[in-house]
């Protein structure tokens, strides 16, 4: 059954236990929780606290968690940020199990430079990739490796080597940006689509527009396109809103943001019907 979400972070400035309240009040049913979540990232990651709202709230069904992606560059040339970005990784998997989550988000790192990878690069992601194989090597926590942006530096943003990595990797699976995949095409969605769908476990809907990633669905067409070839191909997972509220026009309240997503939630709903 599909799960509608939403990133904790677009309501970055409230508490936890508030962020926990406004999904609620938005209909969806499910949340990914980033660990950057500044409330709790700031606060020495404050498990318990996540546990508790997780069981005052019981209509929020699931849980899927992002592992943190801010300064972090697990493929970075500078060895200590590499270094502490994998470690960041492989914590998240525990923190991941102990909030009770079945999906695990990554983000793949990049080139330093921005120029095509090299060789190196590709090395130090092997080194990343084989610290998380580890570490869900005894339990059931799947993650999902997101498609970034077709940038020069990116090593991972085309639906053919996303496709070489699942068959490479076959415990690995796949999370969809959609604002990324259309920042060349909408037509890109839906290669990533056909192409990996067998192994897809979370979709980060939202709009690419005027260059920017990260708008609200709004009822546009080709989020409906989107959603239809998801439903097509029997897509039946997480279907997560990542919105950058700093793309809006506006700063908005948090019942502004609650009934923004309210409207996104029932688009969706109604296209995965």
């Amino acid at each position: 059954m599909v799960s509608f979400s939403v990133a904790s972070m677009f309501f970055h400035e409230y508490t936890v236990s508030e962020i926990f309240n406004f999904v609620s009040r938005s209909g969806l049913n499910a949340m990914e929780f980033w660990l950057e979540t500044p409330h709790f990232w700031l606060r020495d990651l404050p498990v318990n606290e996540v546990i508790a709202c997780r069981n005052q709230h019981p209509e929020i069904t699931a849980l899927t968690i992002h592992s943190p992606i801010l300064d972090m560059n697990p493929c970075s040339i500078n060895p200590e940020v590499a270094r502490v970005s994998v470690e960041y990784a492989v914590r998240s998997v525990t923190i991941a199990e102990q909030l009770g989550a079945g999906i695990l988000t990554v983000h793949p790192g990049r080139r330093t430079a921005k120029r095509p990878p090299s060789s190196a690069d590709f090395a130090r992601f092997d080194h990343y990739i084989s610290a998380l194989r580890e570490a869900v090597k005894n339990n059931s926590l799947k993650i999902g490796m997101e498609n970034m942006e077709p940038v020069v530096n990116s090593l991972l943003c085309t639906p053919e080597r996303m496709r070489l990595l699942l068959d490479e990797e076959p415990w690995l699976f796949f999370t969809l940006d959609v604002a990324h995949a259309m920042a060349k095409s909408e037509d890109e969605v839906i290669r990533y689509i056909e192409l990996c769908h067998d192994r897809l476990i979370n979709v980060h809907i939202s709009r690419f527009d005027r260059g920017k990633a990260h708008f609200p669905l709004d009822r546009y067409a080709s989020m409906e396109k989107v959603m239809a070839s998801l439903k097509d191909h029997h897509y039946n997972r997480s279907l997560t809103l990542e919105i950058e509220d700093l793309n809006l026009d506006r700063s908005l309240t948090a019942e502004e943001k609650v009934a923004l997503l309210a409207r996104d939630c029932a688009f969706m709903q109604e296209c995965m019907e």
